[in-house]
């Protein structure tokens, strides 16, 4: 079951709970005008840089002259019974999150910075303590109505008290949100909390309508499309099958320079599927339009069909400028059987990376080994610097001894020509043996009269010929190892509710990482359910460097963190690392147009700032295959 903690999005708003990894690297450049301590500035940047001046016109990445009209389709997975992403009752429908603005709003290019969106100016002291937002008189609901400082606080109180509970983690460290006036809305936090971020967490806040919900219960799933103030409306939706999204002609902030050359389609549309097979099926079909590829063996034998063949529908390779993602099988410590790490380790040697890359993968990728994998800045390697050493050496009890004997841990390269690669197994067995896991009579381990079962947790029929032969693997040590298929709506609900022992999934992690780290590795969202914190992890040490992440006053001083975090992490073998390919294989019906072949380090921007080509679109009528 492969899940991506990137929720899908027109533009890059970082809501809370829907995109709560995307923080990123401030650029250059700063462009604040500072009175006293006050500083008062057009948007927010982690390390106090913003790249665009006060008054720019668009973002560097886009075509401020993009033809509007048209529709990008893409696919989902598993099904949706809501339209409501902030809740945990229901599965919300992708880019459901597309009703709503926030107060600021990010870039593809700045990975760090936020300028103003709902909010037009903020003020905020050198400490950080606090920020004001000087909210635009012209924002306004899709009824018509104003967006005030009454529907921020509203929005604010409402997640935190019928939001998803990860939510109340998030802004555990906002003490107070307060609406000094009908346009002016302060956010007053922690003065011990992780002040680097929490400016940017108050702006990422979705705006609700409290109007709106007067005569509605936040807390309940609806299909009813909601009330905000964001550029796109509901125009369709079959629970479970589509859900379809109309650009509103009378959008209030269709003219701002965060908004130029973005939003260009007038349809967002969502497919769903009951597997990956089916959707790429349906791709060739014409069902929707657009496609990234995950799986090599289609990309490297699925692609030669009637429409690529004539052009119809292009396929291309894009560099991808992002960290790979944290792909992996995530063991469930909240299992007493995998509270021993070596136990955890001997599980992660059965995988033979190199066998399932040659034999199942064409060789088109590369073995995961960090949780910041494809970031040459930020993934630790070697033994420790010395930096480092000062952050290990106060948490030393709390963590691995091997964090400070060993290189940051690769994964052994195991045999491509033998699935069974035997050096790798019989490490494997020691490590189960000193873990007290030793094989009974009937050839299965057994610790405390305990037989020791293990199940992986799938919901995709085409990953299980990546599953199948670990669990052959899991088998030869003696491990009752099964694949358990279920389909999407029970993995969904048994991933929220930490009912698995194994379960693959994908984190998107950020160039410029804070204090969202506690939602997926921090000992207070473990237990919370619905959160990213799918492991099940809770330790000091790891708590303790995650503030240290956010709490960093440079790059520099957030990289050192970044790299004693992610050596510690990987010692701790929480998870079983699979495979990344740092590009993008998009395929595509030849009817989009986009700024550039080169797209922005932080994403594609496929559903915003690609547009529409009418001149391809009548080329491809005209041959009848439109």
């Amino acid at each position: 079951m492969i899940r991506t903690a990137r929720a899908a999005s027109t533009r890059p708003a970082r809501f809370l709970g829907s995109s709560i990894l995307a923080l990123g690297l401030a650029l250059s450049g700063p462009a604040l005008a500072q009175q006293d301590d006050i500083i008062t500035a057009h948007g927010v940047s982690s390390f106090g840089e913003l790249k665009y001046p006060e008054g720019f016109d668009h973002f560097d990445y886009v075509n401020p002259d993009a033809p509007e009209g048209g529709e990008m389709s893409i696919s989902a997975f598993g099904t949706f019974d809501s339209l409501t992403p902030f809740i945990l009752k229901g599965n919300a429908a992708a880019m459901s999150s597309v009703f709503y603005d926030s107060l600021l709003t990010g870039t593809l290019d700045e990975p760090d910075s936020m300028y103003g969106l709902l909010a037009s100016s903020v003020e905020y002291p050198e400490s950080r303590e606090w920020i004001v937002f000087h909210m635009r008189p012209e924002a306004k609901f899709r009824d018509g109505s104003p967006v005030t400082a009454d529907d921020v606080v509203f929005s604010f109180n409402t997640l935190v008290e019928k939001g998803l509970p990860a939510l109340r983690v998030q802004f555990k460290d906002i003490t107070n949100a307060e609406a000094l006036d009908d346009r002016t809305v302060k956010f007053t936090f922690n003065p011990d909390g992780p002040l680097r971020e929490l400016l940017m967490t108050a702006g990422s806040l979705p705006v609700f309508s409290k109007a709106y919900y007067d005569t509605r219960d936040f807390a309940e799933s609806s299909l009813e499309p909601p009330m905000g103030s964001g550029q796109y409306d509901l125009l369709s939706v079959d629970p479970g099958r589509s859900v379809a999204y109309k650009r509103r002609d009378d959008y209030w902030g269709k003219d701002l320079p965060v908004n130029v050359g973005q939003n260009n389609f007038d349809v967002l549309r969502v497919e769903y599927f009951a597997d990956y097979t089916t959707a790429f099926e349906a791709f060739k079909g014409g069902a929707y339009t657009y496609r990234e590829e995950y799986q090599s063996k289609i990309w490297a034998t699925g692609y030669d069909f009637p429409a690529t063949q004539d052009g119809t529908i292009k396929v291309e390779t894009l560099p991808d400028g992002r960290p790979a993602g944290t792909q992996g099988f995530f063991f469930n410590l909240r299992r007493d059987k995998f509270a021993d790490p070596r136990l955890r380790e001997a599980i992660g040697l059965a995988f033979n990376f190199e066998w399932s890359n040659e034999s199942l993968f064409y060789g088109l990728y590369d073995r995961t080994d960090s949780f910041w994998e494809n970031s040459p800045t930020l993934q630790a390697s070697g033994m420790p610097s010395d930096a480092e050493l000062a952050l290990l050496e106060p948490i030393r009890e709390h963590i691995p001894e091997t964090v400070f004997t060993e290189d940051a841990y690769v994964p052994p390269v195991s045999s491509p020509d033998d699935l069974a690669d035997r050096g790798s197994l019989r490490r494997a067995g020691r490590l189960l043996n000193e873990a007290g896991w030793t094989v009974g009579d009937d050839g299965y381990r057994y610790k405390d009269g305990q037989r020791l079962t293990i199940e992986m947790l799938n919901d995709s029929p085409s990953f299980d010929r990546i599953i199948n032969p670990y669990i052959d693997n899991l088998r030869r040590l003696g491990v009752e190892a099964t694949a358990n298929r279920v389909d999407a709506a029970e993995a969904q609900e048994r991933q929220k509710n930490f009912d698995y022992d194994i379960v693959t999934l994908r984190f998107a992690m950020s160039q410029t990482p804070g204090d969202e780290l506690r939602s997926v590795f921090g000992s207070d969202t473990a237990d919370v359910p619905g959160s990213a914190n799918i492991s099940g992890l809770k330790n000091d040490g790891v708590d303790q460097l995650i503030r240290i992440v956010a709490d960093a006053q440079s790059r520099d001083e957030m990289t050192v963190a970044v790299h004693a975090l992610d050596r510690v992490l990987r010692a701790l073998h929480i998870w079983v690392p699979q495979f990344y390919k740092g590009v993008h294989n998009i395929a595509y019906l030849d009817v989009y147009d986009r700024p550039s072949d080169t797209p922005p380090a932080q994403g594609l921007g496929n559903m915003s700032i690609w547009w529409w080509d009418d001149a391809k679109a009548d080329a491809l009528r005209a041959a009848g295959k439109l």
